[in-house]
């Protein structure tokens, strides 16, 4: 009895498993490349890798232009007192650095008046400046954008969704439904994962930016102290 009663549990189990509808299991590659929301995807994903571009160009040209020579402004002083003016020169141009090409616009116009010394000077530091900050306004762009793309995305799959749910609703399927609608939000994530990553990038970018900034504003305040002491 026990043995035949198992028996009679074990199938009511079986028809019990088999008349529950299976779940098909969707992995997260398949999601980030469905066909419904590729037409946004691709476009985050060169977003993504053209900001990475980005930031690792700037990094280079940033960490070149914050090195400087031991013992530059030293040198520079030493052959100022001693009048070797065409030496300073040559340690500037030896030097590709735009404290270098500060100081030797400087040493360029000295015989001039003080003030008219101070304002090469600070116009050749806003030129450094332009070129140092040329294409992050394209990273604070992708940062932008990126999250209202994913979003766009989104909205337009959950318009699809519903449309086709309101022009066949007899054959409505909540299960079909609730697919369309999870596959086109991976669009929103994906766009603010592109966003954060892209403003963290950018904001390092300023603030490394910054520091090089202030070291031209020093350099440049100690260039013009040492034309003081021998005016």
């Amino acid at each position: 009895m026990q043995i035949s009663l198992l028996m009679a549990q074990a199938a009511e189990a079986v028809e019990v498993a088999a008349s529950q509808p299976q779940v098909n299991e969707t992995t997260y590659f398949q999601l980030v490349f469905a066909k419904n929301s590729l037409w946004i995807m691709i476009p985050l994903f060169l977003m993504l890798a053209f900001a990475i571009y980005l930031f690792v160009k700037k990094m280079i040209v940033l960490n070149r232009a914050s090195k400087e020579e031991h013992n530059f402004m030293n040198n520079i002083r030493d052959f100022i007192h001693d009048g070797k003016l065409d030496s300073a020169v040559a340690l500037c141009k030896g030097n590709d650095t735009p404290t270098a090409r500060l100081i030797e616009k400087g040493l360029s116009r000295i015989g001039h008046p003080l003030e008219d010394i101070r304002t090469a000077i600070e116009n050749e530091g806003n030129l450094e400046v332009e070129r140092l900050e040329k294409g992050v306004s394209a990273l604070a762009t992708i940062a932008a954008i990126a999250p209202m793309l994913g979003f766009l995305g989104t909205v337009v799959g959950m318009v699809s969704a519903f449309h086709a749910m309101a022009a066949d609703p007899n054959n409505f399927n909540i299960g079909t439904l609730s697919n369309g609608i999870y596959t086109a939000m991976i669009t929103t994530v994906a766009g603010l994962i592109v966003g954060v990553i892209t403003l963290v990038l950018h904001n390092f970018i300023v603030s490394k930016i910054s520091n090089v900034v202030y070291l031209l504003e020093v350099r440049t305040t100690e260039f013009m102290d040492l034309l003081h002491e021998n005016a």
